[in-house]
């Protein structure tokens, strides 16, 4: 059993490691400048939580639990536990806005002490918000409070350690509090790696992988994180759950799905057993240049339904390449500069060979320009710093916000156009709308948007208004509402015209059975 240290945590009103925070590189700000006119606004407001309404009995019960140590009440600890990284979520912190905080952080160490928590919770009418690392971008971590005695924040950061190996059935059993680093540490002492590595990979946690299916960069050679996931224990208030006998079963339907994308509301992950692979001994990218994103998407779909992919595959659309995304530190126009692929290769120098000048012969057949190594290796360098990059174009007063969905291969363009369309119109003249193809499969894609625009006067129900057109967009093309950032609450509007009435009925009737007093997660993804 292997642990590590406990790792930086993120500032309430910015993303990531405060020292890893950047300023706009020359060129952005002269796009800035460019595209909507180049200011500089105050400091964030100071942001203190209200405070606790939990009574000092309820306190002391949750100290007698797991120690007086983990339960936290003070305001720069509560401060860091309100909401998420979603742009609203930080321009409300920002405003000073921590009306979410919650009343105490508590911070179990086990399935027993979570089970524990969940029990008193449900005597007590306490709203639980399961904490990993507090990176979703769907209100996922902003429960209603509304009936409740008090909301805590069920901190996992006690729990990080690689509980089990199994180097024969190649798995490895993993506490969810586990950072993505973390885990590929504690792994890379076996030769051994996950794989899995979504934009947030430096933050985020295990457990919210599991909770939200999340998919990462390099899921066309690794594939979706509930993919990888062959058992799993979670908690609930009226009992435990212990799930994966086998790989796979035709034991009824697969319980483990229920908790996986649950995001919270119908138990809390305590342990995953996931699949594991044996580390890459070698890794490459390349950059393709294609003529337009019609054909670029074209040549993913010949790629995928050939089984041929390569580790990595993403592909940028016009505008996305023109102002080079892919490598923040240079960000600016660009002259016809066509579509950027990015490929990746990972594996035993043979195999990295061998797969990709099979991919290599593939695109030159269907039309792609070889870039070399450069372009890929920009974007591998500079894959997680997005995030930060945000924080500086809301310094500026550019609002910057992503959204992400999914369809078939024979939706696809008209799921582009539309949402393109509904995006602009929403943000008016002068935004800007981007977009790449983020994730492959045989029979479909996933699209992931970017927008920026000048801040209006009220930037949240600016973006507010461009999200609800854009969901409406999503619906109407018949796409799914999210491919990998999950429900929560921003999604929650959407989901009954996906799953229908009868999903919605079966989801809160799971609700109602491990959670008669609907005390996890108040208001996240169950309608």
């Amino acid at each position: 059993m292997s642990t590590v240290p406990f790792a930086v945590e993120m500032h309430p009103q910015r993303w990531g490691d405060p020292a890893a925070a950047v300023g706009l590189p020359a060129p952005a700000l002269e796009l800035v400048d460019l595209a909507f006119g180049l200011q500089r606004l105050g400091s964030p407001a100071p942001a203190t939580p209200p405070p606790p309404a939990l009574g000092a009995e309820l306190l002391e019960e949750l100290r007698a639990l797991v120690g007086r140590e983990h339960v936290l009440v003070d305001d720069a600890t509560r401060a860091r536990r309100t909401r998420g990284k979603s742009t609203p979520d930080l321009l409300r912190a920002r405003a000073g806005d921590l009306s979410d905080a919650p009343d105490a952080v508590v911070r179990p160490d086990g399935h027993g002490e979570v089970e524990a928590v969940l029990r008193w919770a449900h005597e007590h009418r306490v709203a639980v918000v399961p904490f990993g690392g507090g990176t979703s971008v769907t209100g996922g971590l902003a429960a209603r409070r509304d009936g409740f005695a008090g909301l805590v924040s069920l901190d996992l950061a006690r729990m990080r350690r690689l509980l089990a190996v199994d180097e024969v059935s190649m798995t490895a059993t993993l506490e969810p509090g586990l950072r993505g680093p973390e885990a590929e540490a504690l792994l890379g002492r076996h030769g051994l790696t996950l794989g899995h590595h979504p934009q947030s990979f430096e933050h985020a946690t295990i457990g919210g992988f599991a909770a939200t299916r999340s998919s990462g960069q390099s899921s066309a050679g690794y594939g979706r994180f509930d993919a990888m996931v062959v058992g799993l224990t979670a908690a609930t208030p009226t009992g435990s759950l212990d799930l994966g006998a086998a790989p796979t079963s035709a034991a009824g339907p697969d319980l483990r799905q229920l908790l996986l994308g649950s995001e919270g509301a119908f138990g809390v992950i305590t342990s995953v057993r996931v699949r594991v692979r044996r580390a890459p001994e070698e890794t490459a990218y390349e950059g393709w240049r294609w003529p337009s994103f019609g054909a670029g998407s074209e040549a993913m779909r010949v790629l995928a339904q050939a089984g041929l992919l390569p580790t990595v595959l993403r592909l940028s659309d016009e505008a996305e390449t023109a102002i080079n995304l892919a490598d923040p530190s240079s960000i600016g126009g660009a002259e016809d500069p066509g579509c950027l692929m990015v490929a990746g290769y990972e594996g035993t120098p043979e195999q990295v060979r061998t797969r990709r000048a099979a991919v290599a012969a593939a695109l030159e057949g269907l039309g792609g320009a070889p870039l070399g190594p450069e372009p890929g290796e920009r974007w591998a360098q500079g894959r997680f710093a997005a995030p930060y990059l945000r924080d500086a174009l809301l310094d500026h007063g550019v609002l910057v916000e992503t959204l992400e969905t999914a369809t078939f291969w024979s939706g696809r363009e008209r799921l582009y156009a539309e949402v393109k369309r509904a995006l602009t119109a929403a943000l008016g003249e002068g935004s800007l709308v981007l977009c790449h193809v983020s994730h492959v499969y045989e029979t479909g894609c996933s699209l992931y948007f970017t927008v920026a625009a000048r801040q209006g006067e009220d930037p949240v129900a600016q973006w507010r208004a461009a999200k609800a057109a854009a969901s409406d967009a999503i619906v109407a093309a018949g796409a799914t509402i999210t491919h990998h950032h999950a429900v929560g609450t921003d999604h929650l509007p959407w989901l009954a015209a996906e799953v229908g009435e009868v999903g919605v009925r079966l989801l809160r009737a799971v609700k109602a059975e491990v959670d008669p007093e609907g005390i996890l997660n108040p208001g996240v993804l169950v309608p």
